[in-house]
């Protein structure tokens, strides 16, 4: 099976060590980390309206095309900041298995007894 997330991470840091003329991510690591950040922040905000949109369409196949779209717009920046801290895809996905592990032991909350 094919693994396009991890072939995405490899083209993003062979980007970031061999500048490519007219690449948009030898851009955003040429600008740096803030750069990246905001970019990461644009993405996140536009995924989130995206969600929301979709939502309302009640089936709408163009809002569900844009989500599909700010989603990958984003993944796409979340790993240029990955690339940029040095944090791989097996680094995430070690942590996701760590917490697949805890499934199902929905933490309960306290209620605060206010006459103590």
């Amino acid at each position: 099976m094919k693994d396009t997330l991890s072939e995405l991470y490899d083209v993003v840091l062979s980007r970031k060590t061999e500048k490519t003329e007219g690449s948009y991510t030898c851009y955003l690591f040429e600008k740096g980390l803030d750069k990246i950040l905001k970019k990461v922040g644009e993405e996140c905000a536009e995924t989130v309206i995206a969600a929301k949109n979709a939502e309302r369409a009640d089936g709408d196949t163009e809002k569900r095309s844009e989500l599909i779209g700010e989603i990958c717009d984003l993944y796409y920046h979340l790993t240029v900041m990955m690339a940029s801290l040095g944090i791989s895809p097996d680094d995430i996905n070690a942590e996701l298995e760590k917490r697949s592990l805890k499934t199902g032991n929905l933490k309960t909350f306290h209620s605060t007894d206010k006459n103590t």
